[in-house]
């Protein structure tokens, strides 16, 4: 199956889940997550109408996306992997938006370098819902606190939150406690979903889907 096929299959899903009642009705951004991926499928992907694209590490997307957002600059590079505060300089200058920030000590430092840079990025604030000590992101009980201190002590322009359920457990409860959480602070963007989980996300209101495996295929 090729990519645009792949695409398609994707495209019906959601179109058929954005009418479920918890959607909101709104289509969802499909974000394609290409850590992993060369330039030619990248471009592949974009030639195919994709317009997010997501790294998890900022090395790896300095090593590739500096040319290929010169030659697209329509394109949003996310990252949606754990940031370093020594990296924060670099993934101001390469990335469109932040989807994970989870901590006071990271805040502090993307709130310096982008006052700094004059650069200020949408953020999301990853909630590590299922309290895993292993995986990033702010507990659901500190989730309130470091909101407002995002918002209000730091400024920063926290436009949505984000979760990864854990493996092995039904991910609409995780999904329901985002919304619950956002929705308490009027936060209207969800980054939930991905390969194995993403058309429940959906289902759930979820206004950003991180796809990989299921649009790029599986990895060789």
């Amino acid at each position: 199956m090729t990519l645009r096929e792949r695409l398609h299959k994707i495209n019906q899903s959601i179109e058929k889940y954005t009418e479920k009642p918890l959607s909101g009705g709104h289509r969802p951004s499909l974000l394609a997550a290409s850590k992993g991926q060369e330039e030619a499928i990248i471009e592949e992907a974009i030639a195919a109408g994709i317009t997010h694209f997501g790294e998890n590490r900022v090395q790896e997307a300095q090593g590739k996306w500096e040319t290929i957002k010169s030659r697209h600059p329509d394109v949003t590079l996310h990252l949606i992997g754990p940031l370093q505060t020594n990296k924060v300089a670099d993934a101001v200058a390469l990335f469109d938006i932040i989807q994970t920030l989870d901590r006071p000590k990271l805040a502090d430092a993307l709130a310096a370098t982008m006052a700094k840079s004059g650069k200020k990025l949408p953020c999301f604030i990853q909630v590590n819902t299922g309290n895993e000590p292993q995986k990033a992101g702010v507990t659901p009980e500190e989730a309130d606190a470091f909101i407002n201190y995002c918002i209000k002590d730091c400024g920063l322009l926290v436009r949505g939150l984000m979760c990864i359920p854990p493996e092995g457990q039904p991910p609409a409860p995780h999904f329901a406690l985002l919304k619950t959480i956002a929705d308490r602070h009027g936060i209207k963007e969800l980054s939930m979903g991905m390969s194995n989980d993403y058309e429940t996300a959906i289902r759930m209101g979820a206004t950003i889907i991180r796809l990989g495996r299921v649009l790029f295929g599986e990895r060789t």
